[in-house]
């Protein structure tokens, strides 16, 4: 368990804003254990789960922020470290990142995993919302944001009878030539999709955001994409330097559509 990083988050007010309550356990994949953070709604009862796909700047308060968030809707909402195959690392700041070789310091945390090896870990998470007492049902949720909108696509498409709905918010590389890109497995998604990116992302441009729709089409998926205009890639995460809060506010007010029509 990566104590320094708990201990960084439970000293940031900003984790306690929602009024959810917080844990940490670990849980254990095909490539070793992996470092989850549980955030719940305070109160007795069952809720519907919510899986939250990182990005690459992996486990920091602000993720936490935003899981939290979710949590306060009324779900229990697991954010696992997708870099546990990599080690150790941060808490990382992206506004300082930026200052230096972004490349340098996150690409060899981010060749450490994929959007396969995420919709594999996501078993053992699944795993771990079915022995959780206050979880409501077997349908979940996914949601990603930056390098996690691929992961949580492709993770409805491995887990199809599990996941009823699935969003990627400034999600990269979704329909390319890679054999892990997200549009060659959406034939296999049985729930509803929500996807939104930024007219200024190169990540994902407007070719390629045609071709993840139409494949979606092709494939009968109920889904909605939009390209929000005037928003760069990452503008949902508060400790970005591109965050838009007018844009962040529509972005969860449709995710929490998704999930009240989806989950219940």
């Amino acid at each position: 368990m990566k104590d320094f990083l708990f201990s960084d988050m439970n000293q940031n007010s900003s984790l306690n804003a929602y009024g959810v309550n917080q844990a940490q356990t670990s849980v254990q994949t095909k490539d070793g254990p992996c470092n989850l953070w549980v955030l719940t709604p305070n109160g007795d009862g069952k809720w519907p789960g919510v899986i939250f796909y990182m990005d690459a700047f992996g486990i920091r308060p602000a993720m936490i922020e935003m899981a939290s968030h979710v949590a306060s809707q009324g779900y229990v909402v697991l954010l696992a470290d997708m870099f546990h195959r990599f080690g150790e690392y941060g808490p990382l700041d992206p506004k300082e990142v930026f200052k230096g070789d972004f490349w340098a310091t996150v690409g060899p945390m981010m060749a450490s995993t994929d959007n396969h090896k995420a919709a594999e870990d996501t078993e053992a998470l699944l795993q771990y919302l079915d022995s959780r007492s206050d979880v409501k049902g077997t349908k979940v949720g996914t949601v990603g944001f930056c390098m996690g909108g691929g992961m949580a696509l492709t993770a409805a498409a491995y887990h199809s009878n599990r996941v009823a709905a699935a969003a990627s918010f400034h999600g990269g590389n979704l329909a390319t030539d890679q054999s892990t890109s997200p549009h060659l497995l959406v034939s296999k998604i049985k729930g509803e999709v929500l996807v939104a990116g930024a007219d200024q992302d190169d990540s994902y441009p407007l070719e390629m955001a045609q071709r993840f729709e139409a494949a979606l089409t092709d494939a009968g998926i109920k889904f909605k994409s939009e390209i929000y205009e005037g928003k760069m890639h990452g503008w949902m995460k508060p400790d970005m330097p591109v965050f838009d809060a007018a844009g962040a506010e529509r972005g969860w007010g449709e995710l929490f559509e998704l999930y009240a029509r989806t989950l219940g």
